[in-house]
């Protein structure tokens, strides 16, 4: 492989594993929200965000083990995930049902833009897989991002 897809498989496996921090950092919020929402609407959005977890939780392993196929290594810790993701922590377990919404509708949205810039990074990697992992996860991020905003309305 000449050094220029060296670089480019680089820069996609450090994407990969920003987008497998992310996924860690919004099951485990969307986790909490699960488990701490409160209210009239309780039910449908305990079940809501416990569909929603389940989908993220399997798409860790996926996302884990596409960096392992191309040859890198994963995150290996907790501190790891804290460094590379972009979803902010959200440690309030008295939110109001809509604010919780509100915050996983934004963070599957910055996911989708993070999936959706990555795509020309597998492109230039040559890595067809991935390009079409990318596709499937983008797909099931924009909706949960579909019936988080619909949810709001």
């Amino acid at each position: 492989m000449t050094q220029t897809g060296d670089n480019s498989k680089t820069a996609l496996v450090k994407e990969l594993n920003g987008l497998l921090a992310d996924h860690f950092a919004l099951y485990i919020k969307t986790k909490n929200f699960h488990w701490h929402v409160a209210g009239p609407r309780f039910r449908d959005l305990h079940l809501l965000f416990d569909e929603q977890a389940i989908e993220i939780r399997d798409q860790i392993d996926a996302i884990g083990e596409r960096v392992r196929k191309i040859g890198h290594d994963t995150l290996t810790s907790v501190g790891a995930v804290a460094q590379h993701t972009q979803v902010k922590d959200q440690d309030d377990t008295a939110l109001e049902p809509d604010t919780m919404v509100a915050e996983l509708r934004d963070d599957n949205a910055r996911m989708v833009e993070r999936l959706k810039g990555m795509k020309p990074l597998a492109e230039n990697a040559g890595d067809n897989a991935t390009d079409g992992l990318l596709d499937e996860w983008t797909d099931m991020a924009e909706e949960r991002v579909w019936f988080l905003s619909q949810t709001l309305k």
